[in-house]
């Protein structure tokens, strides 16, 4: 019997890989700030004490990483770009059509609607406790995909950054660190959009 929640090219597995571009970075939380920039009404900082007293959303994600490997149910809480519109701390502009998440060294795009939608989390924990070091503390880009949600758009994982200090609204699309390389703009796991030629 085919399993339904694996995309093609993957494999289930139940731990969690640490891989990423680079080292992992020392953060120092009172150090810290999350930029919004770019086609926004007003560019901001946030510190990580207003991080910490936003509204939590909790998902059940599915993730699937480009590299075949892919984990069920995995639980997450943190913050949607919803909840900082909300809150006051973004407006955008109307030609706002891509987000640019950006941390050390490293960059990756995603259209607005899909970091909008609910497959996309601004995770600051990971199965009830804070992110570690090696998963992106203290907060990460995570889309993920709900099982029998047809209706959202589902990306690889590395289309969420680890060690996040920035948000950049732009009305243009622009790549970030691995899609200069060759991977997909787009990273549709059910299309295995794994490569720009595949895109």
């Amino acid at each position: 019997m085919s399993d339904q929640r694996l995309p093609p090219g993957q494999k289930r597995i139940d731990k969690f890989p640490v891989l990423q571009f680079g080292s992992v970075p020392a953060v120092d939380l009172a150090q810290w700030r999350l930029r919004l920039w770019g086609a926004v009404q007003t560019p901001c900082e946030l510190d990580w004490e207003t991080i910490s007293r936003l509204p939590k959303t909790e998902r059940i994600f599915d993730l699937h990483c480009v590299t075949r490997w892919s984990n069920y149910d995995t639980r997450w809480s943190g913050f949607t770009l919803q909840t900082l519109i909300d809150a006051g701390y973004l407006s955008l502009l109307p030609e706002a059509r891509f987000v640019i998440q950006h941390a050390p060294g490293y960059s990756v795009n995603l259209p607005l609607s899909v970091v909008m939608s609910e497959n996309f989390l601004f995770a600051t924990h990971y199965d009830g406790t804070p992110l570690t070091p090696e998963h992106g503390f203290p907060l990460r880009g995570l889309p993920g995909v709900i099982p029998g949600r047809d209706d959202l758009q589902d990306v690889y994982l590395w289309k969420g950054a680890k060690w996040l200090h920035g948000l950049e609204f732009s009305a243009e699309d622009h790549p970030g660190y691995w899609e200069r390389r060759g991977y997909s703009m787009q990273a549709d796991i059910w299309k295995e959009q794994r490569y720009a030629e595949n895109a």
